[in-house]
């Protein structure tokens, strides 16, 4: 048999065995390391790099941002603050690959759920968390504000971060509360750049106040407050710190200790961390109806978006789909401008009648309101919607009182009224001569009508359920009511138009005029008519009237000027408020609520 001839080995493996152990000596051992792409990050949100598998061979990577190196196959890294980093992957002192990443700050949206009903937030702390804290401290007094501020979560962090030195807190990053569903409590999360300082920071500002906190070992802390409420959870999560804050326990039944409620109704707070740690992607910043609204409102410093489901039974009288406010803060002044959305045109899309009293009132009131709306939408806000359960209870409740809601309702005309007077001359006598120094002024409350006898039914069987010793006087259309309340004259006057209501002094001497104009001119063209829902409040008025005052019978004019001198000093140091006011109108897609707040000129 013949031999075969025998077959060449193949060079190809020993060049492959040669190359293989030419690298091995030469140290470069085939590593590569592909880094990606230039690209963008969030602050506090990891990027990985290299290779999971453990038999991967290691690799050195540099960060760029200080923190040392690490040599494994495979890495998660995040960047605690903005900026540009450079990452190299490295073999000994060779380096294998390098990329640019660009690291902006985590907006504070991305880090809420995307399922939270209600969010409170500031979207950045440099630049408006400043003015905020100097605007709140002078409204309500710089002691109140600390008390205030300290008892909050997360802000005593967040104020320590406004002074001189390093801080855990990130400014470029935001703050902010928010509710979740399925959580009876509060949210409160802060952007920090350092995630286990930050959390420390929290856990001694928690011990000083009283809290038992209980650190774990993944990081968290089980925090049981000092009233013995319910347990709250703090931990961190790409580059955020969550407090979760339970509701409190309501109060224990008969024979029903408070620790056996607590543990029986407590809400979840695991359930905060794994809707946070489970968060991917954009958040509740892409919210669609969040997205919506905030076109329709001006920029801010703080903002408030909510958008809880409305049962289904209360959805008839309740068609609003959401609201998105944004508070804007000066020196002196906050302005809020909101928009409430709704499926349908809200106070069924008509106006309600003007105000006969503001068209001819006592000029310089201190404080005014006025609701404007269409007699049924009236009814459906107070009672419910026609033939629903709400309204049936509602009127079977009058029913039981002898009374029978339907006609009182149809007696209406839509429009209510309330000025306020303030009678500086009656407050110092009383100051001077009584030494107390007890308010002084009169309320005026009107309400137009369509028809007077349902009214007055109801008028006269609440006068005499409660007790009252009063004197009627009627004459031709009109129906006069009188009686004393704290020592008060109040009188009720019903006439074919209008009910109205007078208590404390008597205006006499003070001008007539138009005060619905001249509120529209202060405060917009069209707040304080008809379809709008105002209300104004003015220390500025009020302060005026205290150093108006010439003379007082019976009072000497030094002892009346040495009190106007106190009183008005008094009242300065007390609060600097100068006038506030609010506004709500329907308008198309909703209704748009406006207002402001201005403190006095330093």
């Amino acid at each position: 048999m013949a031999s075969r001839p025998r077959a060449h080995p193949s060079p190809l493996p020993f060049l492959f065995l040669l190359a293989a152990v030419g690298l091995g000596v030469s140290g470069c051992r085939g590593l590569r390391a592909d880094l990606g792409p230039e690209r963008t990050l969030e602050a506090g949100v990891p990027e990985a790099f290299g290779s999971t598998s453990l038999k991967a061979p290691s690799i050195t990577w540099d960060f760029g941002d200080g923190t040392p190196p690490q040599t494994v196959p495979g890495v998660r890294h995040a960047w605690a603050t903005a900026g540009r980093y450079t990452v190299r992957a490295l073999d000994g002192d060779k380096e294998l690959a390098r990329v640019v990443l660009t690291v902006v700050p985590r907006p504070v949206l991305r880090a809420v759920p995307e399922d939270a009903q209600t969010v409170l937030w500031v979207p950045r702390l440099r630049g408006n968390v400043e003015g905020l804290v100097n605007f709140y401290g002078r409204l309500v007094g710089e002691g109140n504000m600390r008390q205030t501020l300290a008892d909050t979560p997360l802000v005593p962090l967040l104020l320590r971060s406004l002074g001189p030195g390093p801080s855990e807190v990130d400014p470029e990053e935001g703050f902010g509360f928010f509710l979740l569903p399925d959580f009876d409590g509060v949210v409160a999360l802060l952007g920090v750049t350092d995630s286990r300082a930050a959390l420390a920071a929290v856990v001694r500002e928690l011990r000083s106040a009283g809290h038992r906190v209980l650190p774990r070992e993944d990081g968290s802390a089980r925090v049981e407050p000092v009233d013995g409420g319910n347990a709250m959870l703090l931990f961190a999560d790409r580059g955020y710190v969550y407090l979760a804050v339970p509701d409190s326990p309501d109060a224990p039944e008969p024979g029903e200790t408070v620790k056996a409620l607590a543990v029986a109704e407590s809400p979840d707070v695991e359930l905060v961390r794994r809707k946070v740690e489970a968060l991917s992607g954009p958040g509740i910043s892409e919210n669609a109806l969040l997205a919506e609204l905030r076109g329709k409102v001006r920029d801010g410093s703080v903002f408030l978006f909510s958008a809880p489901p409305v049962p289904e039974a209360e959805k008839e009288d309740m068609p609003v789909r959401g609201f998105f406010g944004a508070l804007a803060v000066q020196a002196d002044q906050a302005e809020l401008d909101g928009f409430l959305a709704s499926s349908r045109p809200l106070l069924g899309g008509a106006r309600g009648p003007a105000s006969q009293l503001l068209g001819r009132a006592a000029v310089g009131p201190v404080a005014a309101a006025q609701l404007s709306v269409p007699p049924e939408e009236l009814a459906r806000l107070v009672f419910g919607s026609p033939e629903s359960p709400r309204r049936q209870r509602t009127l079977e409740r009058w029913r039981k009182q002898g009374l029978d809601a339907e006609p009182l309702l149809k007696a209406l005309r839509g429009d209510v009224t309330m000025l306020v007077y303030f009678d500086a001359a009656a407050f110092f006598r009383s100051f001077i001569q009584d030494q107390r120094p007890a308010p002084k002024g009169t309320v005026v409350m009107e309400a137009g009508l369509a028809s007077v006898p349902p009214v007055l039914q109801l008028i006269q069987k609440q006068l005499q359920d409660n007790g009252l010793v009063f004197q009627k006087e009627a004459q031709g259309g009109t129906t006069r009511f009188r009686t004393r309340l704290m020592e008060q004259p109040v009188s009720l006057t019903l006439t074919p138009e209008r009910a109205t209501l007078e208590a404390g002094e008597v205006l006499n001497g003070r001008e007539l005029g138009d005060v619905g104009k001249t509120l529209r001119t202060r405060f917009g063209a069209e707040a304080f008519g008809p379809g709008h829902l105002s209300l104004m409040v003015d220390m500025g008025q009020l302060r005026a009237d205290l150093s108006g005052v010439r003379s007082v019978p019976g009072v000497a004019t030094a002892k009346l000027l040495m009190s106007q001198l106190f009183v008005t000093a008094l009242l300065e140091k007390f609060t600097p408020f100068e006038y506030g006011f609010l506004d709500f109108s329907p308008v198309d897609g909703g209704g748009r609520l406006q207002g402001r707040v201005v403190l006095r000129e330093r």
